[in-house]
């Protein structure tokens, strides 16, 4: 079964899902995206008394990144073929990316 997503805003998914308000956004605002995968990476060794070993997080950053293109793709276009247009994918690739990304449940209510 497909499901239908066309121009949702991921922002407005964290929103109702109360992950993220407007204060938090005008923080991210001022800030690259590097710093904030800096403050997330520390934030989560954090959690686990920074016990990072074993995790190959160098070699599983283009993963973390391409689940960000996708979320993007889909939030700034009108459709899912043109999200795919944007990334430069076919619509096959997209939508096994999608897939193996499970994207498409992350704008489920």
């Amino acid at each position: 079964m497909k499901r239908k997503i066309t121009s949702k805003s991921y922002i407005n998914v964290l929103k109702e899902k109360n992950k993220i308000s407007d204060t938090l956004l005008v923080g991210i605002s001022s800030l690259s995206l590097e710093d904030l995968i800096a403050i997330k990476l520390e934030l989560s060794a954090n959690d686990i008394n920074n016990r990072l070993f074993g995790f190959d997080i160098w070699r599983k950053t283009i993963y973390i990144v391409k689940d960000a293109l996708l979320k993007f793709s889909i939030s700034t276009t009108k459709s899912k073929k043109d999200a795919a247009r944007f990334l430069g994918l076919t619509s096959t690739e997209f939508y096994k990316a999608c897939k193996k990304f499970k994207t498409i449940e992350s704008f489920d209510d």
